[in-house]
């Protein structure tokens, strides 16, 4: 049983996360002595992330935990900061961000983002197989079990959360059939193999510099869309208002209030018409169809692009795309906190094949990163894309630019809807390496 953190009411929990990313803008924007030459190693977006997963590990803070009550029935207890982070600020952290975009440019940025993208999904697909069959000659055990007990049934669910979300995870679990009692196991490997992942690319984006060198990047089409972005914000600057800020807002969560509007009808239809398709494969494959984070990113991305044919992109001289990093930092905070260091030691066997699979998905993106000389940054989004989803996904690339969050989004909707189907290819490549 987990024990209850030091604070566990919400509103705590949040000033203190707001506490931490002050600190790390504010140390930050030092300019002279010790903190300029740390945060040309560590990123400050890597620090938002790291300092509530180091408050999660000493138990301050916690994003699940478990109590007595009186009648000695154990209690589960959950924070709520992810949830609205991830379906209230997320959102409209994209409208914000999304309102000033060049459609054009993004596409413009060409075929590596595509090719980076596939990459990392072929890196999923063919990193299970192998690391089950790496991780068998050490250890069969770990890879053994019989019947829905079998580690590669279980597996079948990273397959998906890592190729497309949370949706393709709950199909895996669903068609393979794991015993649930384990599942557990599973989710807590994703948790943590991805998240260390994740502030690797972060620590990553730090040295892109030297990274694209190394890679022999051909970086053009990123900077001349950051630099028409750069240009456009510069001309339509200027202080805010009130009535600025307010608009703003009504433009934001207007959005997202209609994608969550359209999305708790659209996500129960496409749940009914899927579950009524005669072939199961089919339904299997359509299945994120019906989860409601799916359309309400979708269609705030969707009202922000519209939007960007409008006047409202030049809300972008008021901070618009500001006010959206705010967002998106307080979503990386509530994703920190979801890491517990000291789990990385538990299950050791398990956590072996995850790292395992994620490094032949790193060194296979990094291979091709080499041979076809993209920039980091379609690396690390092509990456995140397939196995954060749309929660990280814009993290990363809004890290790189405000503006290229949107890159991260239209990918990561890909992800969703190839994730079922490539998360089933990996999942009878894993069952062959586990029978051998």
């Amino acid at each position: 049983m987990e024990n209850a953190p030091l604070f566990t009411d919400d509103t705590i929990v949040f000033g203190l996360l707001m506490l931490a990313l002050g600190a790390v803008f504010y140390t930050e924007s030092i300019k002279t002595g010790f903190w300029p030459k740390f945060y040309k190693i560590v990123p400050g977006l890597f620090l938002a992330y790291m300092i509530p997963a180091v408050f999660t590990t000493v138990g301050l803070i916690a994003p699940e935990w478990e109590t007595v009550d009186k009648a000695g029935e154990v209690v589960q207890h959950k924070s709520s900061l992810y949830y609205v982070a991830s379906r209230y600020l997320l959102p409209a952290a994209l409208v914000l961000m999304t309102l000033s975009i060049d459609l054009k440019g993004v596409f413009n940025l060409g075929w590596r983002a595509l090719i980076m993208f596939i990459t990392g999904t072929v890196g999923i697909i063919i990193g299970g197989p192998i690391a089950i069959f790496l991780i068998s000659i050490v250890s069969p055990e770990t890879v053994g079990g019989i019947g829905p007990d079998a580690v590669w049934r279980g597996l079948s669910t990273l397959a998906g959360s890592w190729i497309g979300g949370g949706a393709n995870q709950t199909a895996m679990l669903e068609i393979y059939g794991y015993n649930q009692k384990l599942y557990g196991g599973m989710v807590f490997v994703d948790i943590v193999i991805a998240n260390v992942w994740m502030a690797l690319l972060l620590i990553g984006i730090g040295k892109r510099k030297a990274i694209n060198s190394w890679l022999k990047a051909d970086t053009s089409s990123i900077e001349s869309l950051k630099e028409k972005m750069s240009t456009f914000s510069e001309k339509v600057k200027r202080n805010p208002s009130l009535t600025d800020i307010m608009i703003m807002g009504a433009i934001a969560f207007g959005a997202v209030s209609f994608s969550h509007l359209c999305s708790n009808y659209l996500a129960p239809f496409f749940e009914e018409f899927v579950s009524n398709i005669a072939s199961q494969t089919t339904r299997n494959i359509f299945t994120f169809l019906g989860s409601k984070f799916f359309w309400m990113i979708s269609i705030s991305t969707l009202i922000a692009i519209l939007l960007s044919y409008t006047k409202a992109k030049n809300y972008e001289g008021a901070g618009a795309s500001k006010f959206g990093s705010v967002f998106i930092y307080i979503l990386v905070a509530s994703i920190g906190m979801k890491m517990d260091l000291t789990l990385i030691f538990d299950n050791v066997g398990l956590i072996a094949i995850g790292a395992v699979w994620m490094s032949i998905h790193a060194l296979l993106l990094i291979g091709v990163a080499k041979i076809i000389k993209a920039p980091y940054f379609f690396l690390a989004v092509g990456s995140q894309a397939n196995v954060g989803g749309a929660a990280s996904a814009p993290i990363v690339a809004s890290a790189f630019h405000p503006s290229l969050a949107t890159v991260g989004v239209l990918l990561a909707v890909f992800g969703y809807a190839v994730g079922t189907i490539a998360a089933i290819g990996c999942t009878i490549l894993m069952q062959l390496a586990s029978a051998s």
